[in-house]
């Protein structure tokens, strides 16, 4: 049995408040394949330990709504978890907030994107020449959308790392590190949430209300307006990254 450890990138507080970014990675995974099991563990509200990782096939860094970026002195109990995961050598993915904070424990850089906030669909996510040859965008069509909330950025990649994807917002979209015992890919976008889930998040913001009706509808028509499709938007194809990571981790754990 393949068993993952989905790492809460939201602080205590809001996790109280029902915003939790692990849900969409449960209902994902649960989707993708029943026979996995899931824990969910939050840094914000307990250290991790070593013993949490015993057993553990895979590590999530999920997305996190918190003001601080993954460089200010507030996300230190994520990096040490991030840091703790890397030493033991597990394979680990991130959305967003995890990205950017795999980075900063990296050594790159992270800030708020000089064009605003991404929010809705990313557009026209272009895959790299490296990205065809490596398993994360296996069946991924070069220029896709998908749906993402953020205003920070990745300004500088790490030393070793390998950009997968960009788009006009924002160059850094998707990117892998793999060396020195560290097996991390990462994302900007969120694969793991469905329209329902994009609609919930912005729902509460209060300012979107004719995006949050057509994340609600999805249907052709909306689709189109929110610069997507109905198809694409669908899990097997939202989600190859995100199924291709799993994979990985099954191959690497031996239950392939």
């Amino acid at each position: 049995m393949t068993t993952i450890l989905i790492l809460e990138g939201n602080s205590t507080a809001m996790v109280q408040q029902g915003k939790a970014d692990a849900l969409p990675f449960v209902k994902s995974f649960m989707a993708l394949d029943p026979s996995v099991r899931v824990r969910v563990d939050a840094p914000y509200a307990r250290p991790l330990e070593a013993a949490d990782l015993e057993g553990v096939d895979g590590v999530v860094f999920t997305g996190s709504g918190v003001e601080w970026s993954t460089a200010e002195p507030e996300a230190e109990p994520l990096r040490a978890a991030m840091r703790q995961v890397f030493e033991a050598g597990l394979p680990s993915w991130g959305s967003c907030n995890g990205m950017q904070l795999a980075a900063v424990v990296l050594g790159g850089d992270v800030g708020a994107s000089p064009k605003g906030v991404e929010l809705g669909i990313a557009q026209d996510i272009t895959l790299t020449e490296a990205a065809g040859a490596h398993p994360m965008m296996a069946g991924k069509a070069s220029g896709f959308g998908s749906p993402c909330v953020h205003r920070d950025e990745v300004q500088r990649l790490p030393e070793g790392a390998v950009l997968m994807a960009g788009n006009a917002h924002s160059p850094v979209q998707a990117f892998v590190y793999e060396q020195d015992g560290v097996d991390f890919w990462g994302v900007q976008y969120h694969p793991e949430c469905d329209a329902l889930d994009l609609a919930s998040w912005l729902r509460p913001k209060g300012a979107h209300g004719e995006m949050v009706a057509d994340l609600e509808t999805m249907d052709a028509a909306a689709a189109a307006r929110l610069g997507t499709t109905a198809e694409e938007m669908s899990g097997p194809v939202r989600m190859k990254e995100l199924a291709n990571w799993l994979d990985h981790v099954k191959a690497r754990a031996g239950n392939a």
